[in-house]
């Protein structure tokens, strides 16, 4: 998945917002909240999808080859994809989808109501 389709699947989903920081980190929130970020780090580097995940996912991702605890989120449940064929790009997108409900499911109900958010299933 490049960055251009990780920025556009982020961008169609409910109430979510972009900043890029973290030296050109595309960086997606819902509700002011972090779900996703694709960065780039490094000379030669290739690009790396971050994400939110269950505790289970956590467990079973991170042992999977080219999958790894993202770093500095890790204690978070964060894994980061760092080989792009660790997974296919429609597992990259349910699991980004799945990562957007549980941090809209940890906003206040006024919040996601709010934000439209109201109807996401819990994840």
């Amino acid at each position: 998945m490049s960055r251009e389709e990780f920025d556009d699947y982020c961008r169609n989903l409910t109430s979510t917002t972009n900043v890029i920081q973290w030296g050109n980190a595309s960086v997606w929130k819902v509700g002011g909240k972090i779900f996703a970020i694709c960065s780039h780090w490094g000379v030669g580097e290739t690009q790396k999808i971050s994400f939110k995940c269950s505790d289970l996912s956590y467990q079973v991702l991170c042992e999977l080859p080219g999958i790894t605890p993202a770093p500095y989120l890790a204690r978070a449940k964060w894994v980061q994809i760092a080989d792009p064929d660790a997974m296919s790009e429609q597992d990259v997108k349910d699991y980004i989808r799945t990562a957007h409900n549980i941090i809209a499911q940890k906003l206040t109900q006024k919040m996601r109501a709010e934000l439209g958010l109201d109807l996401l299933k819990k994840s």
